[in-house]
């Protein structure tokens, strides 16, 4: 049986795959949505990009899991790429949900403008704020999935988002696949591009907004079903 680890992106909790996880356990699937350090109900905890990576790590080895797909979402396919090459023959696969890749000594931050949110970091005690509902616009979701996220969501702990990945070798060696959410941005940005050029990933693309675990779960499922047995 194929066991699914699915961490949801900056912001928000297990809670966030409710609907992913029923559809993978109705098709026979283990699934575990985690909450990592310092959001959802684990606010509170002090946490970095190194505890979020070995949140995960041991979430797979306390619940003795093996076939092992990890699936990271947003900022958190940082750390789940991360944590991927640390649980050794337990992985079976990587799936990146519109996610970040992580690369050896570089942060969630790096490569792109972020020094609004730096400056968010610095004026909220350290913290990245939680969704506005502005934030979440044309990107597929209903008015009610709008007020599900900002109600559910928390303020991100800072320092993981600043914090370098520490990885022994590329991403492009190990079995992935990226999946692409369409309305957010037409194209993998040049990192993923790279890494799609490795003949252990592969691409799927969504005609959807940046979080199809609220917009569309049922096909996000689906595709992560055929991630781990094949079309």
């Amino acid at each position: 049986m194929t066991e699914f680890v699915l961490v949801a992106g900056a912001k928000l909790g297990a809670w966030a795959w409710d609907e992913v996880v029923a559809e993978l356990r109705a098709a026979g699937h283990g699934a575990h949505a985690l909450t990592l350090s310092g959001l959802a109900e684990k606010q509170g905890i002090p946490a970095g990009q190194q505890t979020h990576v070995q949140d995960i790590v041991d979430a797979v080895e306390q619940l003795g899991l093996r076939n092992v797909v990890l699936v990271g979402h947003s900022y958190s396919g940082i750390p789940v790429g991360q944590a991927a090459e640390r649980i050794g023959d337990r992985l079976a696969r990587v799936v990146y949900v519109d996610a970040s890749v992580p690369a050896d000594g570089k942060s969630f931050l790096w490569g792109w403008d972020s020094d609004g949110v730096r400056a968010a970091i610095a004026e909220n005690g350290g913290f990245w704020q939680a969704f506005s509902a502005e934030d979440l616009q044309e990107q597929g979701l209903t008015e009610e999935q709008v007020d599900r996220i900002v109600r559910g969501a928390t303020a991100h702990p800072g320092a993981s988002l600043t914090e370098p990945a520490v990885l022994t070798r590329s991403p492009a060696e190990l079995p992935s696949t990226y999946v692409k959410c369409l309305l957010d941005w037409p194209e993998p940005s040049d990192d993923v591009a790279e890494l799609l050029k490795s003949e252990r990933w592969n691409l799927v693309e969504m005609d959807t907004g940046h979080w199809p675990m609220f917009s569309q779960p049922r096909e996000l499922a689906r595709i992560l079903h055929e991630s781990a047995v094949g079309p």
